[in-house]
């Protein structure tokens, strides 16, 4: 039982020590994931399109 104390005790304290991120921080962060897998996903379906007509062409 005082080990388990000890722990939640000890618990509290490593969480008073994190830094949470801002409102401001999570959405900068959250428009560049959505700018980056924009662009990846486009970058794919431009190769896809050339390998797919390029595939048809020599069939």
């Amino acid at each position: 039982m005082n080990k388990l104390k000890e722990y939640i005790s000890d618990s509290k304290i490593e969480l008073n020590k994190v830094i949470f991120p801002t409102a401001d921080e999570i959405r900068k962060a959250f428009i560049a994931v959505v700018i980056v897998v924009t662009v990846v996903a486009l970058f794919l379906a431009l190769v896809d399109v050339i390998m797919s007509s390029t595939l048809s062409s020599i069939i």
